[in-house]
């Protein structure tokens, strides 16, 4: 009975906020592409800061029952402006996200979506610096790199953190790492 009261209140929450412009973006985005195979041109209704803004963004996609769909990124901004990242992430987590097939039709409706703005990357000298409800993490090993957001659940301490970062990026227990951390402004 616990799960499907969390369920409910998930849904509740995003019923609530889904209606932040960037969402609104990466949603518009996404059926275009799923729906008709392109990539829509930005418009006059979209936040004139979307143009201004040159950040890092991923976009997630949920399910209604909170199971992840898709997720796709960049720590560091790769296009022009945030619309266009949010564009370009947005199609990416629904259709090249190695983990799930391409998102189909059927699956637009029960799609919930959020877009995370990243903040700018700052080294970490000590793991006592971290905490994983506040701060994502990048951890580097050579020429191996892994990501991972803040606030996730399941995710409560910075040593479930590391090792989560450290077995996407395939780097072993006993690598040396560089540790970076980051914030996100998450918008439902």
């Amino acid at each position: 009975m616990k799960f499907a009261l969390n369920v409910l209140k998930f849904k509740e929450v995003i019923i609530l906020n889904e209606h932040h412009p960037y969402v609104v973006w990466a949603r518009k985005v996404i059926e275009a592409y799923v729906k008709e195979k392109r990539k829509i041109d930005f418009d006059e209704t979209l936040p004139k800061d979307l143009f201004n803004k040159k950040r890092g963004c991923f976009v997630s996609l949920h399910k209604s029952s909170g199971e992840l769909r898709g997720c796709i990124g960049t720590i560091m901004p790769v296009y022009d402006n945030l619309i266009m990242e949010i564009r370009e992430n947005a199609i990416a987590a629904a259709t090249s996200d190695p983990r799930f097939p391409p998102l189909s039709l059927k699956e637009l409706d029960d799609l919930v979506i959020s877009v995370d703005v990243l903040s700018d990357l700052e080294r970490v000298n000590d793991i006592i610096e971290l905490d994983p409800k506040i701060f994502g993490i990048v951890v580097k090993s050579g020429y191996k790199r892994g990501v991972l957001l803040p606030d996730l659940e399941g995710v409560d301490t910075v040593e479930e953190q590391l090792r989560i970062v450290k077995l996407k990026a395939g780097i072993y227990k006993n690598e040396p790492i560089e540790i970076y951390k980051f914030t996100v402004e998450r918008f439902f």
